[in-house]
């Protein structure tokens, strides 16, 4: 098959990035400029390019500003001047402050979505950073705010970074419009009324988008929305028990298929959050994929490094969208939602055959997967069910009866890219919910290990990784993560499967130690059953508060945001420091003071366990 060689496509071929270039498309004047704190890369798998790529499918001139110089005279603002419709904004594809600190508060020493890695080219606070400089600059040209920095943060919020609650991103950035979630149906509907000549003051209905509002005036008439208005940024700032009860119906209603408006009163305003749209059919996702990417970071990078985000995924394939796990700490759902957003085959197919035709591709495919890998075709029974519930997972406590886990799909999927002649191996690298797998209710056990046994045997690139992230079922269930009884099945399945094939592969564990509800005795208890299984674990992390999640509001509060119950939770260095030690139980300079602690706790029989 005859390979794309970069060098040979035309820069039209990439969206501008400077005046010259959109010159060299006959523009004198954009529609519409998008600021990114991520470098360009004209792939499927960055926001940026899939807002930009659409914008000129909808026949917009449109231009990217990626990773623009704001401490200088800020020249990289003003290349474009002003646009017809507005400027649109995005941190990039990570929430800024997780990208660039660690869960100890410490810069990293790397940027993924950087060239070279160099972790100085985005702010802090990014998408509030870039928006203020646009309206200082432009302050007659509306901005919308979208990505997972302007999603997660678009109700008031607990800031690990800061320690303190923030009002909601629209305050702080001053942005006229914010768009959260996945944003391709609700930008459609602002393109399609902005150019038939709608004030853009008046776009104040559509789906999935927020926006402030004097107290004063009235809410936005739509006979089809309730409206529930949550407690005020001012009370929650003084009320923590208040602020976590919000938590929940912000969760709730995100997780409906017919959400409620949301208003919040936030100083002599109004925040007014409009329900989301429903689940991207397989059309609507198959057209966002389906758009004609290079596939390729621009060439501008090409001497400064590679895109670390970028060589992960260039040879893999993103089969959906959605997730159902709800996981406690978990944001996925909250953006991309709690159904699943399946890709057609034929449009995954597709991508195959522009995947393949890559440089430097050498015949195996990293990746088939999305947020949870193993959850691809899959979807309620009974629709009108679904569309009633408000459960925040679809798997936990267990798995529900209305839920169609049958994995036949996804393995005729692997198997036909499999099947592909430029083909070598295509590997399942997400992550993956091994419940799915052994549900001792499943109707379909025959479909459920043909899946397992295509998946050990032929998808796995020597060392598979999965998360069941801690042992013991209180920490377990304040996850909504299932028990790890589980992952032993996996293990045990995992280990036969290799065993008769003659594979010699081996399963890689995650865990998170300072979970709100872990405790130093939960974290001793995980380093005894982790040994007994052979690991000594070496890849770990302590969990970092992100804005809305319900571990988050857990960790700030002091209270689960469902029962209001007192949840303990290690937040003091010290604290986190004495739960990471027990993950390393083996090293020398830990063991007198994993034993001291043992002995105090009189838990002589784990001592035991890991020492013998």
């Amino acid at each position: 098959m005859e390979k794309i060689d970069p060098n040979e496509l035309p820069i039209t071929a990439w969206l501008p990035t400077t005046a010259k270039e959109a010159k060299k498309r006959g523009w004198d004047e954009l529609d519409v400029v998008l600021i990114t704190g991520d470098a360009y890369v004209d792939h499927p798998a960055f926001g940026a390019a899939v807002m930009g790529r659409i914008f000129e499918s909808l026949g917009l001139k449109v231009a990217i500003i990626a990773q623009p110089n704001w401490r200088d005279d800020l020249r990289d603002f003003k290349k474009f001047g002003k646009p017809k419709y507005f400027f649109g904004v995005t941190s990039g594809n990570m929430d800024s402050m997780v990208n660039k600190y660690t869960a100890g508060k410490r810069l990293r020493s790397n940027d993924a979505y950087t060239p070279g890695g160099s972790p100085d080219f985005r702010p802090d606070y990014a998408t509030t950073v870039y928006t203020q400089i646009l309206k200082q600059l432009y302050p007659d040209t509306p901005v919308i705010i979208g990505g997972i920095e302007a999603s997660l943060r678009r109700v008031t919020h607990y800031d690990f970074w800061e320690d303190r609650l923030m009002p909601n991103i629209l305050s702080t950035s001053g942005a006229d419009l914010l768009i959260y979630g996945m944003g391709e149906q609700p930008i459609r509907d602002v393109v399609k009324y902005l150019t038939r000549g709608t004030p853009f003051s008046s776009l104040t209905t559509i789906p999935q988008t927020a926006f402030l509002q004097p107290a004063s005036a009235e809410l936005p008439k739509n006979k089809q929305w309730d409206t529930f208005e949550l407690t005020s940024h001012e009370e929650c700032l003084a009320d923590k028990k208040a602020y976590s009860k919000n938590f929940m119906h912000v969760e709730v209603e995100s997780n409906k298929q017919f959400a409620k408006r949301l208003i919040q009163r936030v100083d002599d305003k109004i925040l007014v959050i409009n329900p989301p749209y429903q689940t991207m059919t397989e059309k609507e996702i198959d057209a966002s994929f389906d758009l004609p990417y290079t596939r390729l970071p621009h060439p501008k990078y090409k001497d400064r490094g590679q895109i670390a985000a970028f060589e992960m995924i260039k040879f893999s394939i993103n089969t959906h969208r959605g997730c159902f796990g709800g996981c406690s700490f978990c944001t996925i759902s909250a953006h991309q939602g709690k159904m699943i957003a399946n890709r057609s085959k034929k449009s995954i197919m597709k991508e195959l055959d522009h995947v393949v035709k890559m440089p430097d591709f050498k015949g195996y495919i990293s990746d088939i997967g999305g947020p949870s890998a193993n959850m691809y075709g899959m979807k309620g029974i009974d629709q009108d069910t679904c569309d009633k519930c408000a459960a925040p997972s679809c798997i936990f406590p267990q798995i529900c009866k209305n839920l169609d886990t049958n994995p036949q799909k996804m393995t005729e999927l692997y198997k036909e890219i499999s099947a592909h002649k430029s083909v070598k191996k295509a590997f399942v690298s997400s992550g993956l919910r091994y419940d799915l797998m052994f549900d001792p209710r499943s109707t379909h056990p025959k479909e459920d290990e043909r899946y397992v046994e295509q998946l050990i045997t032929h998808h796995v690139s020597g060392r598979l990784k999965v998360a069941p992230e801690h042992t013991e079922d209180e920490v377990l269930k304040l996850m909504r993560k299932p028990s790890f009884e589980f992952f032993h099945k996996f293990k045990q399945r995992f280990e036969e499967v290799s065993r008769k094939k003659g594979i010699k592969q081996e399963i890689i564990p995650y865990f998170i130690s300072s979970h709100p509800g872990c405790t130093p005795e939960d974290m001793a208890k995980l380093a005894a059953k982790t040994k007994a299984l052979g690991y000594k674990l070496e890849q770990v992390q302590d969990f970092t508060p992100t804005p809305m999640t319900v571990a988050t509001e857990i960790y700030y509060s002091g209270y689960h945001p469902y029962t209001l119950k007192p949840v303990k939770t290690a937040i003091s260095l010290d604290d986190k420091t004495k739960q990471r030690t027990f993950f390393f139980w083996y090293k020398p300079e830990n063991k007198n003071f994993i034993k001291n602690y043992l002995s105090k706790a009189k838990m002589f029989d784990t001592m035991k366990d890991l020492f013998g």
